[in-house]
């Protein structure tokens, strides 16, 4: 067609056709982009591309402003306070999740495991990896302190015959179907708390700035505390994961029940204590895997003053912190002096400027295991003999013995609760009197306390199973009867390590051998004969008739009076050198 015969077209010179002229151009008309224009107008093509573009990356900027502002003013993200969490909010477009990213590959997962039963052998613990021990790095040495640490040890897995059981195995025996496993474990290793020892040494330290230290004690000059507070050591979480891991290894097979049941996720427990809840998550990571929060339900009781709470009873127990209790420091002082007798003065030859006591001693041996649980290695654990050690562990032991456990006399009491919800869940029947530290709300609730899990699980603390072992009449582990104050006795039943170290764990097992239902305790990977239950006989592997167990323990928890334990006046003391009661209870 012949451009000079449209009607109002002023052809333009391609190479005089710029923004400039356009725009003064009487005849120029703004068009959108067509072909004709791409074909007839480059410089207006160019100039409506770059209109587009910057109209682009002004609405993406425009979106990116809103999408910031939701999740820093809306009330679901009302923590997002920081420049660093606003950040992270802008950044999270740039990285996907795993499930929006796709491109998983193929997906299925195999059977559960059941290792507990179909293992020729049961699976066990002995790694304390990644802490360095002091065998790891003094010559001629073969003695390991990580064991001796009382209370402070990590768990590892006991030998079967640690509680007299010789030849016995937690493994679940030929021919008998497990049928339910409950498990009340500790926290993983933690920092120290605040009021205990090692933090007032280094205060000590702090305001003696002229000492100084020479050979063993040379590492002093540098040393600073840098310990953090009562919360979970990356050990420890890793502590409790590896429990989770190794709990679904065992007993996995038994989900397969949840068919059966009204609820098809579990209802695991811990308290609000950080330490607390964080090992119950860490617990439920290694069981279920990543992501684990909706595969099962976490119930967190509180951990205060003034709520029952099975897994924190001592708040409900007046008598716990009677003040004539302090008799249980005046015997750790005393036994101290004993074992660190020698310690002394060959620790103070090699510092000057600072007087060493035996409560400073103390203090570097549980520096010695704090340190080596957090920072994964101390210099503390060189300054100490094997026989320290020994002496160190039996500290801890005499501090649980007549603490937490049957020399104290509300022992029983404290882990009254915790045994009633256990007979409630094995009798499949709802707890009728609530006469101890057990939680009525929670406790009444099908949703909260579900009665046919085939698998239950609790997170508590060390004192709070050193009290439940006593309240289920376990009394082989006091079989030797109460320890001595100032020796290590020859014979020793209860070892504060075996008993309620860090991610300590006591599982009851139900099985049906022949038809014959049983149960019985493992503490620590170890069987724990039952002979201290009225009518449980003698077993090679610690079980007992089901019924009888049951009907025992209930015998048991009527003996133990919570109300009268825990609130009348108290005024037992143990004799002199050791002694007294041995069940857990004030004498009458």
């Amino acid at each position: 067609m012949d451009s000079e015969k449209l009607s109002g077209y002023q052809p333009v010179p391609l190479d005089g056709l710029d923004e400039d002229s356009a725009q003064t151009n009487p005849n120029y008309s703004p068009q959108g982009i067509s072909d004709t224009v791409a074909t007839k107008n480059p410089a207006q093509l160019r100039r409506s591309l770059r209109d587009f573009a910057l109209g682009f990356f002004f609405a993406i900027a425009c979106y990116l402003l809103v999408q910031l502002a939701r999740y820093t003013f809306s009330p679901a993200a009302s923590a997002v306070t920081s420049l660093g969490d606003q950040v992270d909010v802008a950044h999270s477009v740039w990285f996907p999740t795993g499930s929006e990213i796709g491109y998983q590959g193929p997906i299925k997962t195999g059977i559960e495991p059941f290792a507990a039963v179909n293992a020729p052998v049961s699976p066990g613990l002995q790694s304390y990896f990644p802490i360095i021990s002091p065998i790891d790095f003094v010559r001629n040495s073969s003695f390991d302190p990580v064991r001796s640490w009382g209370y402070l040890s990590p768990f590892h897995t006991l030998p079967s015959n640690a509680f007299g059981l010789d030849g016995s195995s937690p493994k679940v025996p030929q021919g008998c179907q497990l049928e339910q496993v409950h498990l009340l474990h500790r926290h993983g290793a933690r920092y120290p708390t605040r009021s205990h020892s090692p933090i007032r040494f280094s205060e000590r330290l702090k305001k003696n700035k002229g000492y100084k230290g020479f050979r063993s004690l040379s590492f002093l000059n540098d040393w600073e505390y840098g310990l953090g507070i009562e919360i979970l050591t990356p050990f420890g979480r890793n502590q409790l994961f590896n429990l989770g891991v190794g709990f679904r290894q065992k007993y996995g097979h038994l989900l397969d029940n949840l068919k059966n049941s009204q609820n098809s996720k579990l209802v695991f427990r811990t308290t609000s204590q950080h330490r607390m809840l964080h090992s119950g998550l860490n617990f439920a990571a290694g069981f279920f895997g990543f992501p684990f929060e909706s595969q099962y339900h976490q119930s967190i009781l509180i951990e205060a003053p003034g709520f029952n709470n099975t897994l924190a009873p001592y708040f409900n127990c007046k008598n716990n912190k009677r003040p004539n209790n302090s008799y249980v420091d005046k015997i750790l002082a005393n036994w101290s002096e004993v074992y660190l007798e020698k310690a002394l003065p060959r620790l103070q030859a090699d510092l000057t400027g600072y007087s060493l006591s035996f409560e400073d001693l103390v203090s570097m041996q549980e520096l010695c295991a704090y340190e080596s649980v957090s920072l994964g290695f101390s210099p503390f654990c060189q300054l100490f003999t094997p026989e320290e050690f020994r002496g160190f562990s039996y500290y801890s032991d005499l501090l649980f013995w007549y603490g937490d456990s049957f020399g104290c006399p509300t022992a029983a009491a404290i882990g009254k609760g915790w045994v009633e919800e256990l007979v409630s869940r094995l009798t499949r029947k709802p707890i009728k009197n609530y006469d101890s530290s057990t939680n009525s709300t929670l406790d009444s609730n099908p949703i909260t306390f579900p009665l046919d899990q085939p698998i239950y699980v609790d997170a508590t603390h060390d004192t709070v199973i050193s009290s439940v072992i006593v309240a289920l009449n376990l009394t082989t582990l006091a079989r030797e009867g109460p320890l001595p104050t100032q020796f290590i006795p020859k014979k020793q039943s209860f070892v504060s390590a075996h008993i309620s170290p860090f991610s300590a764990n006591l599982q009851v097992q139900v099985v049906k051998c022949h038809g014959v239902k049983k149960v019985r305790f493992l503490l620590n990977d170890a069987p724990v004969p039952l002979t201290g239950l009225q009518g449980c006989l003698e077993d090679s592997e610690g079980f007992c008739l089901f019924e009888t167990a049951i009907r025992s323990l209930q015998i048991r928890l009527d003996e133990i009076d919570f109300f009268h334990d825990c609130n009348a006046p108290i005024d037992y003391v143990p004799p002199i050198g050791g002694g007294g009661i041995s069940n857990g209870r004030p004498s009458v």
